[in-house]
């Protein structure tokens, strides 16, 4: 009976050695596209909240300017001498922050009118009451606008946490609203008094709609703030926020008492408009930059929770990237160890004499070629005529 010869290994196919490699890029894969994802998202979040902090800054050079403004106009309506260094100094303040952040914020333009404006009206302040109240009227309508436009550059009104945004939009848009409108209103009292009759309609319809102006942006201001406190996490906001705002809602109140034509029999008292104005700026001054440094605490709250997240991903990212290299060290072993013996196995069949490879068919130990064994002719090796008749002896 003949010996069955020794089986070949088998040299791996080509989809089996790419097999490795394709398995960590399928891993690999979802997983870099999850961080990029991950990181765009945090990535562009943070970028906003920065860009606010900008401009909760802008804001907070803007409020001195806006009480200075409203004084010098009150000022000048009223015929007193007015008072230049608040305003200059306030102006110098301003004109710093513009030069460092407005190119980012896009408000140098707005700014250098405004403060071409403010000049002008230092230099050359009008002589007559109601030239001035026109002319410091133009200016304000120019702050005012700034106001919108840091908002708007900076991203604060589209700010995408509750407390965050009624924040911005109260100290924002609301109290230098609110602030402007009720200077107006005081200093159109004074005036009133010095038209002619002629003129006593005109001037009760422009106070009513002032007076208006003036106490829907107060309004707006406690509804905005209240919503802030009830709709945030922090433990500090209520605290800071609520006393001060107290302060300026009673005293908001009391200027819509002092200007109540219905109230005094038809007649308003310039000079208690006037007090009651000092007070509800100056309550508004206190709360102001209240409302601007909890507004600033949540952005960079924010920041540094983006920050976390941030540095949370590359940690799972480097973990997968360490695993994935670990599974492909081990899978380029094993295809190095296949590669050497298959090597191996073909270097053992070129060389002559060599031994069969392991899975070959092996005498047993100890035992010689020639030896007779079971299933084997009997004779030497390769002699034909002792194979055959070696046959014909076994089939007996």
């Amino acid at each position: 009976m003949t010996v069955p010869a020794p089986r070949a290994r088998r040299r791996p196919s080509a989809p089996a050695r790419l097999l490795p490699p394709l398995l960590v890029v399928a891993l690999l894969a979802p997983v870099a596209l999850l961080f990029g994802l991950t990181w765009r998202h945090t990535d562009d979040d943070r970028a906003l909240a920065a860009r606010e902090r900008l401009g909760v800054t802008y804001l907070s050079a803007l409020a001195p300017v806006t009480d200075a403004l409203v004084d010098a106009q009150s000022a000048a309506v009223a015929g007193r001498p007015v008072p230049g260094e608040p305003l200059t100094r306030a102006v110098e303040a301003a004109a710093t922050v513009d030069a460092r952040i407005g190119r980012e914020l896009r408000s140098q333009e707005r700014w250098a009118g405004l403060r071409a404006k403010l000049e002008a009206l230092r230099d050359r302040p009008p002589a007559e009451p109601e030239a001035a109240f026109a002319a410091y009227g133009e200016v304000t309508d120019l702050l005012l606008d700034l106001y919108r436009k840091v908002r708007e550059s900076s991203g604060l009104v589209r700010d995408p946490g509750p407390d965050s945004f009624f924040l911005q939009d109260g100290a924002g848009q609301e109290l230098p609203e609110a602030v402007v409108a009720t200077g107006r209103l005081a200093d159109l009292t004074t005036l009133a008094a010095r038209r002619p009759a002629a003129d006593r309609l005109r001037t009760a319809t422009d106070l009513a709609a002032l007076r208006v102006a003036a106490l829907t942006p107060a309004g707006d201001l406690v509804t905005d703030l209240r919503a802030a406190v009830d709709s945030t996490e922090s433990t500090d906001l209520g605290t800071n926020v609520l006393t001060p705002l107290d302060t300026y809602q009673r005293a908001v109140e009391a200027l819509a008492a002092a200007s109540n034509p219905a109230a005094r029999t038809g007649v308003v008292d310039p000079a208690q408009v006037a007090a009651a104005r000092l007070n509800a700026q100056a309550a508004a001054t206190q709360l102001q930059p209240v409302i601007l440094a909890e507004l600033d605490a949540l952005l960079a709250e924010r920041v540094d929770a983006l920050d976390q997240d941030r540095r949370l991903a590359l940690g799972a990212v480097g973990l997968a990237v360490l695993l994935l290299a670990a599974l492909g060290g081990v899978l380029l072993a094993a295809a190095r160890r296949a590669r050497r013996r298959a090597a191996e196995a073909r270097r053992a069949r070129a060389e002559p004499g060599a031994a069969p490879e392991s899975d070959a068919w092996r005498p047993p130990a100890g035992s010689r070629p020639d030896e007779p064994r079971p299933l084997q002719p009997v004779g030497p090796a390769g002699d034909p005529v002792a194979a055959q008749w070696g046959s014909v002896d076994a089939a007996r």
